[in-house]
């Protein structure tokens, strides 16, 4: 029965992908370097965060979905 476990195949392909987006993950990091200092809470990378898991998603969609049966 083990010999039938599911793989999930997302993660793989995750790991694939982000080496595909440099640009997006370098610009998240700039951001969170610049808003290191602020105490107000204020400020935030969530757009940027999310322009990173956008592009990941983007490349592995198509890849995902030709494996699922």
């Amino acid at each position: 029965m083990a010999d039938d476990e599911v793989v999930d195949q997302k993660k793989h392909l995750e790991e694939f992908c982000k080496s595909r987006c440099v640009k997006p993950l370098v610009e998240y990091q700039a951001c969170i370097k610049r808003i290191q200092g602020d105490t107000t809470g204020e400020k935030h990378c969530t757009g940027q965060y999310l322009d990173y898991w956008h592009c990941v998603d983007k490349c592995v969609a198509p890849k995902l979905f030709m494996e699922l049966k």
